[in-house]
């Protein structure tokens, strides 16, 4: 997995990006209003997960354990895709959807770095980037009547530091690629 990951490196850090330039939208706006909230949550989720589907495709021959990642990925493009098909949906209803979103996300992302541990130093950050989402999708689920703005800033603070630690692996994946490139 880890030569997998290496070899991507940059589909992690491009995530990263995309969570942080999504994290920082979230509070130069926060006033949005639910249906833009609907459309950039739809965008985000969709693009993270073709990152992660990407990802877990793109090099997996040789790799045993690829799956996890490639069901998070799945799963955070179907619910980027609800999103959009059904554009008129309740907040509670996206509450519930981004927090079930961000608890699979982040199971996925912790199983893959449990799977690391053995071969690369750092893998940390992507247990933390994981925890953080299941957290964040715990706490959509257990007060979700916190509002819509709240929603919003709890959802760019998860994606900004999701995405800064995301970019921090990336880095650790590509130098330690170059360390052992018959990976």
């Amino acid at each position: 997995m880890v030569g997998m990951l290496t070899r991507n490196w940059g589909w992690v850090a491009l995530r990263g990006v995309v969570a942080i330039l999504f994290g920082l939208l979230t509070f130069f706006n926060p006033g949005i209003t639910i249906a833009v909230l609907v459309f950039w949550f739809g965008a985000y989720a969709f693009v993270d997960g073709v990152f992660m589907v990407v990802s877990a495709i793109t090099n997996r021959h040789g790799q045993p354990r690829w799956g996890a990642l490639l069901a998070g990925g799945l799963v955070a493009m179907a619910a980027g895709v609800l999103t959009f098909v059904m554009p008129g949906i309740t907040t509670m209803a996206l509450l519930m959807l981004i927090g079930a979103w961000a608890i699979v996300t982040g199971f996925a992302e912790m199983v893959a770095a449990i799977r690391l541990r053995q071969e690369i130093t750092g893998e940390w950050m992507f247990v933390l980037a994981g925890a953080l989402a299941v957290a964040f999708g715990v706490v959509m689920f257990v007060a979700p009547g916190a509002g819509a703005l709240a929603a919003v800033l709890w959802l760019g603070v998860y994606a900004l530091i999701s995405g800064i630690l995301l970019v921090s692996l990336s880095f650790r994946l590509r130098s330690w690629g170059r360390m052992h490139p018959a990976m």
